[in-house]
């Protein structure tokens, strides 16, 4: 199981998207996959951990879950912020006066791929101690 969780994050890790990459969608969707690979990872982790009592009585597994439930809320946070920012970007490209502005002095923009996180990805894992 710690295999899965280092081998998906090293995955996760890997994937660099900047700001020149926003507009394939098939980069953006690579960078989902692996963030949704690495949350399915850990999901799995403390599912496990319901089985091992003193597992789940150890400070270092404690710190752990509080690490988790605070990335759980910066990747929810920045999934929101990010979304939010591409739909306004893309729909200034579309609109009035917007469109003025995007067919002379910004030509060369493209409206920019949409980040989509699944039903699964935006429920927590449940885990019952």
């Amino acid at each position: 199981m710690l295999t899965a969780v280092t081998e998906a994050r090293a995955k996760a890790t890997s994937i660099h998207v900047d700001a020149s990459e926003l507009t394939d969608p098939a980069k953006v969707k690579q960078l989902q996959d692996a963030q949704n690979a690495l949350s399915g990872a850990l999901g799995r982790l403390l599912a496990v951990s319901e089985n091992y009592p003193d597992l789940k009585s150890n400070q270092n597994f404690l710190a752990l879950q509080s690490q988790l439930e605070g990335t759980e809320n910066r990747i929810a946070v920045a999934r929101r912020d990010y979304i939010a920012a591409v739909q306004a970007f893309n729909t200034e490209l579309r609109t009035f006066p917007g469109v003025i502005w995007a067919s002379t002095v910004f030509s060369g923009d493209k409206p920019m791929a949409e980040f989509t996180a699944t039903d699964e990805a935006q429920t927590v894992p449940k885990v019952k101690f």
